[in-house]
């Protein structure tokens, strides 16, 4: 019985962090990909420290991971995360981000990284 407990904390803690918009966006965004912390101040129009506290909840959880390229970290969906399964059915249900990313392509702003 322990054991169902400490689940449905962690599930109940998974669902609190996509139950703010701005990290169910960033959660959208990269579903399919990964994005750089510029490329989220840029599609989301906030501040740099704003989107890195949401990026850091969200990494401290496991729900993103980050990689290093150069100057850049690269955030993509943490795949292996036992609430995987919960997090990809919540981004199932919630409009497409892609058209973001594709306006922000044509303006130039997308990260190039050929490392």
């Amino acid at each position: 019985m322990g054991k169902t407990v400490i689940e449905l904390e962690k599930v109940a803690q998974v669902l609190k962090l996509l139950g703010d918009k701005t990290r169910l966006t960033i959660m959208g965004l990269i579903k399919d990909g990964e994005c750089c912390v510029c490329e989220f101040v840029e599609v989301l129009q906030m501040s740099q420290p704003s989107i890195s506290q949401h990026l850091r909840k969200l990494r401290d959880a496991g729900l993103v991971k980050e990689q290093r390229r150069g100057q850049w970290i690269f955030y993509s969906v943490n795949t292996n995360h036992p609430s995987y399964l919960i997090v990809q059915q919540v981004l199932e249900q919630i409009p497409d981000q892609k058209e973001k990313l594709q306006a922000l392509e044509e303006a130039g702003l997308r990260i190039q990284c050929d490392m």
